[in-house]
């Protein structure tokens, strides 16, 4: 395996872990009144759950395996909507983190002469993005990655 490779795994194992701790952490009905539809789902869930101990005390009015099978298929259900939806949340965490460095890391051809018809540049020096200001012009050819925005 190589050392990137190495990097990459490392990376995943620990956004899976940090996804997997936020999903937990998802569970408290404050946060999970910004989704109206899980929170009925994890409120259907709490009160399935009540009913499953009350058929384990043997007052329920259905089997206690069918209501404990119920309570643990909305459990789930719940997790992996917290699970999935934190996951997507690390990924844009880390596709926001990847752009803010290719930012301050990207270099530009700035135009420093040009023709008279500003069509071919003649001449250009190498600069960091972050160097460019409103205005400036630089020369972007096919596959570079467009140093400002």
């Amino acid at each position: 395996m190589s050392e990137i490779e190495k990097k990459q795994s490392k990376r995943s194992f620990e956004m899976y872990r940090r996804a997997i701790i936020d999903s937990i952490w998802k569970l408290n009905p404050r946060n999970q009144v910004r989704n109206p539809v899980m929170f009925v789902v994890e409120v259907g869930c709490l009160l399935t759950t009540g009913l499953w101990i009350q058929a384990i005390t043997g007052k329920g009015e259905a089997p206690t395996w069918f209501i404990a099978a119920i309570a643990i298929w909305l459990w789930i259900t719940v997790l992996f909507a917290n699970f999935s939806e934190a996951l997507a949340e690390g990924h844009g965490k880390a596709q926001a983190e990847a752009l803010r460095k290719t930012r301050q890391e990207t270099r530009a051809r700035k135009i420093t002469q040009k023709t008279e018809r500003g069509i071919k540049p003649l001449e250009f020096r190498i600069v960091m993005s972050t160097e460019m200001r409103q205005n400036d012009l630089f020369m972007v050819e096919a596959g570079d990655i467009i140093p400002v925005d």
